[in-house]
């Protein structure tokens, strides 16, 4: 582990930040391009300030999870280095250089990758804990700041649709299947697009309308047929409500409403306990406000149950 430099701490002290040539990219685009920010930067930065950008370029999973003193450590300069290194590309601290680095892990790892920065995070022994609180602070930031507003819109367009489409796709496959099961109990007009290669998501939306409703869900790593699939409903005039993590994310873009809930990863494991817990509340709520349908379904339901024996005593 390198030592700081007295020298040149003190050379970065009576530096004057220069005002970056561009905005930090994470306030209204995806986090990968961090690294082209900081790459632009780099023939303005002092020779700790590169050494703190070729760190955060070549383990930025890494990086994503130090604080300022430990980064500072890891190249060899002080912490104050680390600070003036966020100014310097235009953040208001290095919280907020962390957060984008975090924004760059989450939106871009394979999965080989998570596994290494879940490994820098944390010991076979902390496994449980440390899953079980951010799945928990995932649902906290969720419920602190979903837009109720875009919650209750979302909720009149399902009501009101013809048709509701629901599509997610890889590991939100489960999301859509678990918002189509409950659905299916409260409407007659739910359609879940199975995922699948080619031209077969297009050749279930293909009679798409304007009076109808496209569900999406998506979650980091985006995959390109969801955010085609939201292209093409929104081009046909139906709405569309995303369920995402960010309003960045590429699906936010063709949605009439979005969502967002928290699913910040602690591992290679996508975390979805938060979009699971937004998903049941839009059913839920939907359930009381259609309560008279619903029990009257819910009843047909019990006594088939209990003639067919579905449940055991």
């Amino acid at each position: 582990m390198n030592q700081p430099n007295p020298r040149e701490e003190q050379q970065e002290a009576d530096r004057t930040p220069q005002k970056p040539a561009r905005p930090p990219s994470g306030r209204d685009s995806q986090g990968a391009d961090l690294i082209a920010l900081i790459e632009e930067a780099m023939p303005r930065l002092s020779k700790g300030q590169k050494q703190i950008a070729r760190f955060i370029v070549s383990h930025y999973e890494q990086a994503a999870y130090m604080t300022a003193s430990a980064l500072g450590a890891e190249v060899g300069v002080s912490e104050s280095t680390v600070v003036r290194f966020s100014g310097e590309l235009g953040f208001s601290g290095y919280p907020e250089l962390q957060a984008q680095i975090r924004e760059t892990v989450r939106v871009s790892l394979t999965s080989v990758q998570r596994i290494h920065a879940a490994n820098h995070r944390m010991e076979e022994k902390e496994v449980l804990d440390r899953i079980l609180t951010q799945d928990a602070e995932n649902v906290r930031a969720t419920l602190e700041h979903i837009d109720r507003d875009a919650f209750e819109r979302a909720v009149e367009m399902i009501l009101g649709a013809k048709n509701i489409y629901i599509l997610g796709m890889r590991s939100s496959a489960v999301l859509a299947q678990f918002m189509s099961y409950y659905f299916e109990l409260l409407f007659d007009n739910v359609r879940l697009i199975h995922p699948a290669g080619g031209s077969e998501i297009f050749e279930h939306l293909m009679k798409v309308r304007r009076d109808d409703v496209f569900v999406a869900i998506s979650f980091p790593r985006y995959t390109t047929g969801i955010v085609n699939a939201t292209g093409y409903a929104s081009s046909r005039g139906a709405g569309v409500v995303a369920i995402t993590d960010s309003l960045s994310s590429p699906i936010a873009a063709h949605a009439d409403v979005t969502l967002v809930a928290g699913s910040d990863m602690a591992s290679f494991v996508d975390s979805l306990v938060a979009p699971l817990s937004l998903i049941n509340a839009i059913v839920a709520y939907i359930g009381r406000k259609k309560q008279a349908e619903v029990t009257e379904t819910l009843d047909r339901l019990e006594q088939v149950w209990k003639e067919y024996h579905v449940y055991t005593k």
